[in-house]
C-alpha cells in the first residue's frame, strides 16, 4: 500500500506538471494579440513557487528575432492586463518552434516546402521525401529510391509522424556560399532573418525584478 502525501499539500514531481487547462485560458487571450503571427503552442508549469510560461508563436515565412521581441512585448501586456495568472510571479519564454518541431498541421507543411521530411504511416512503413507541395488535405513528395525520384501524394489522414530531417550537405554549401562573400559586401545579415525556424528565437521575460521594484 502507497503511502499517501500529507492532505493539502502535493508531492514535488506535481508541482512540475503541465497545467493544460490553465494553458488553454491563457492561449485564448493570446491569441489575438501575437497577430499578424499565429499562436502554435502555450505550456504553464508551476516550478516551486514560481509559474513557467512558455509561448510558442510561427509564421508562413518563419520568424525573425525582432518578431519575437514584439510578440513577447505584446504578450507581456496582455497578462498584465487579464487577471488569467492571478498575482502569482512568473517567467515568461516566448520563442519559435525549432526545427524539430513535428508536422501536425497542414500549416507546417506549407512552410516545409523544399525540405526532407521523414513520415511515418499509419497503416506502417515509412516514407522520406522533399515536400514539394502541400494543402490542407494533402502532401506530394519527391522521394529519391537508388538514385531514381519519383512523386508520390500523400493524404494527411494517412500520417502517423512526420519529422524534418537536418541535411548536414546543405548547411556545408551554405557555409562555403558565405566563405566566398566579398569582404566588402556590406553589413552582415540578419541570423534570425526570413526562415530563423531552424532553430529558436527566443525572448525570456521574468516578472519577479518587475515584483521587487515595486516592492521597494
Amino acid at each position: 500500500m502507497s503511502a499517501r502525501p500529507p492532505q493539502g499539500r502535493r508531492p514535488a514531481s506535481a508541482s512540475r506538471q503541465p497545467d493544460t487547462a490553465r494553458a488553454e485560458k491563457v492561449a485564448g487571450v493570446l491569441r489575438p494579440v501575437v497577430a499578424p503571427l499565429e499562436l502554435e503552442a502555450v505550456e504553464l508549469r508551476t516550478v516551486g513557487r514560481r509559474l513557467v510560461l512558455r509561448v510558442l508563436v510561427d509564421g508562413d515565412h518563419g520568424v525573425t528575432l525582432d518578431e519575437v521581441a514584439v510578440a513577447s512585448r505584446a504578450v507581456s501586456d496582455a497578462l498584465d492586463a487579464s487577471d488569467v495568472l492571478g498575482d502569482e510571479p512568473y517567467t515568461l519564454e516566448v520563442s519559435s518552434p525549432g526545427v524539430d518541431r513535428p508536422l501536425t498541421e497542414a500549416r507546417h507543411w506549407r512552410r516545409s516546402v523544399s525540405r526532407l521530411v521523414a513520415v511515418t504511416l499509419r497503416g506502417g512503413g515509412e516514407i522520406t521525401g522533399r515536400v514539394l507541395s502541400a494543402t490542407d488535405s494533402e502532401v506530394e513528395l519527391e522521394v529519391n529510391t537508388k538514385g531514381r525520384t519519383s512523386r508520390t501524394t500523400l493524404p494527411l489522414a494517412e500520417v502517423a509522424k512526420a519529422l524534418v530531417q537536418v541535411e548536414f550537405s546543405r548547411v556545408a554549401d551554405a557555409d562555403l556560399g558565405d566563405a566566398d562573400a566579398p569582404e566588402d559586401a556590406g553589413d552582415a545579415p540578419d541570423d534570425h532573418g526570413e526562415g530563423a525556424d531552424e532553430g529558436d528565437a527566443t525572448d525570456t521575460t521574468d516578472t519577479t525584478d518587475e515584483l521587487d521594484d515595486t516592492e521597494d
